[in-house]
């Protein structure tokens, strides 16, 4: 069993204002796995005024950007050097299953590179030449940090959110204090160990497992200068209002209710068979998991059929089971959650091709759902139009082209989406109109030098590759 009874405070291991330690759950048979200490107010205190402290004392920020990507590159080596453990970590208390928290560890390293990269090649200072000979005065335009940066993030990818977040705004040369859920404790508790080996200088890095209500109060914490939040839509905007009130920079990376477009010429085999990780990845618990899949009318009952042969393909179970692509969801209340909205499908008329409310045989004991595909949907529906974060999908017929695009376009999401078609320049064409703000074609994969970040409802902001670094940045321009 994993322990954590200390938090990891501006780079130390201090014990916690509340000595009570959280039981960590296996989501697959709800046994405790782990225990871990909680922060608490008191404890937010100390990590954002060690944090101000070493902000305004100045090591980390003042150190050659240069120097701040040697370490961070340090860093993500010990991560890679670590994946297996991670991985393990994850899966444990997750629920994910081992196939997608192995695979997804490439992916860290991939998105730190970028990071690395962009900062080798930032415009930390710049020198602009006049414009007008009438006013011969040059302007020096700097990109300096932030300031003191909350970092929350939720627990479906931790990892992934989290180096998200304290790379970019490590490099920048802010202090960051991170807020994980406490679900993952015990993979965060890892990453503070790994940060505590690079020697990042005291008080720029917490890593804090707390409940919302401490998350709120660190991310109205005076002394925060910036908030770099993912998760829910609802969370979002109550962190915006606390933000615009304190005129705190913000960025956020919300929710979704991507859509996939099978256009007329693919080949409908290959494209449901790449839905198989753009719809289900991470047991459906993603934001950008394409959960709408847009059909054309006349293949309607084919798609269908090759959906459901699909889903019905994948094994639901132990998250170990290297044979699994289903593990359990994690809690029992987002379970139950999943459940209630199959239940609506249903009610609403939708067509259940399969699955369905019932929980798997044999996986009683723990936050398992059945995977669930419906059809005959209409895109005003409930389940086609809320962020369900499981492993339910509907298929929703179209006429033609600008019917797909219209259909696809209408929520208040715009996060992410796929486009499959035998014409990859055509498949571009009909991106180019979805208001969305990541698509992939064909299933290529998401990459990590370009900016990440939703329309509507999504988000506010980008994150990944040099966008995503600079939005930890402030311009400064001295005119000579």
């Amino acid at each position: 069993m994993t322990v954590y009874d200390r938090l990891f405070i501006a780079g130390t291991w201090t014990a916690p204002s509340d000595p009570e330690l959280l039981d960590i759950r296996s989501p697959h048979d709800r046994s405790v796995i782990g225990r871990a200490a909680q922060a608490q107010p008191a404890d937010v205190d100390r990590a954002v005024a060690a944090a101000r402290a070493a902000f305004e004392e100045g090591t980390w920020r003042e150190t050659p950007p240069l120097q701040r990507v040697a370490v961070l590159r340090q860093f993500n080596a010990l991560r890679e050097a670590n994946a297996e453990r991670i991985a393990s970590l994850i899966s444990a208390e997750n629920g994910s299953a081992g196939w997608f928290t192995l695979a997804g560890q490439p992916g860290l390293t991939r998105q730190a590179n970028a990071y690395l990269k962009a900062a080798e090649q930032f415009g930390w200072e710049e020198t602009l030449e006049p414009s007008d000979p009438a006013a011969p005065f040059r302007s020096v335009v700097r990109r300096e940090a932030v300031g003191v940066v909350a970092a929350v993030i939720p627990w479906n990818s931790p990892f992934s959110s989290a180096t998200s977040k304290i790379i970019p705004a490590l490099l920048a040369g802010n202090s960051v204090v991170l807020k994980v859920s406490p679900e993952n404790s015990l993979s965060m508790g890892f990453l503070a160990e790994l940060l505590e080996q690079v020697g990042l200088p005291e008080g720029v890095i917490s890593v804090l497992p707390a409940d919302r209500e401490t998350s709120e109060y660190l991310v109205s914490h005076p002394d925060v200068d910036k908030i770099a939040f993912t998760g829910s839509t609802r969370a979002g905007r109550r962190i915006a209002a606390i933000a615009g009130e304190q005129l705190k920079r913000v960025s956020l990376e919300l929710g979704g209710k991507s859509a996939a477009l099978i256009l007329p010429d693919a080949d409908v085999c290959t494209a449901v068979q790449g839905l198989k990780f753009g719809s289900l990845l991470n047991n459906g618990e993603s934001c950008i998991a394409q959960t709408r899949i847009l059909a054309p009318r006349a293949q309607y009952e084919e798609v269908v059929d090759a959906v459901k042969e699909l889903v019905e393909s994948l094994k639901v179970g132990a998250p170990e089971d290297p044979d699994t692509f289903i593990g359990p969801m994690i809690r029992p209340d987002q379970q139950q959650r999943i459940r209630d909205y199959i239940e609506i499908g249903i009610k609403e008329g939708a067509r259940l091709v399969t699955g369905g409310p019932q929980i798997p045989e044999g996986l009683e004991n723990g936050n398992y759902v059945t995977p669930t595909v419906f059809a005959d949907v209409d895109n005003s529906m409930r389940i086609a139009q809320e962020e369900i974060f499981g492993p339910v999908l509907v298929i929703i017929a179209y006429d033609d082209e600008d019917d797909a695009v219209r259909i696809a376009n209408d929520s208040e999401y715009g996060l992410s989406g796929g486009v499959w078609s035998a014409d990859t320049e055509h498949a571009l064409a009909v991106a180019r109109r979805l208001r969305t703000g990541t698509i992939t074609v064909n299933g290529a994969p998401i990459g990590f030098d370009g900016p990440f970040g939703g329309f509507k409802n999504s988000g506010i902001g980008r994150e990944y590759g040099a966008v995503g670094l600079g939005t930890y940045t402030e311009y400064k321009t001295v005119t000579l």
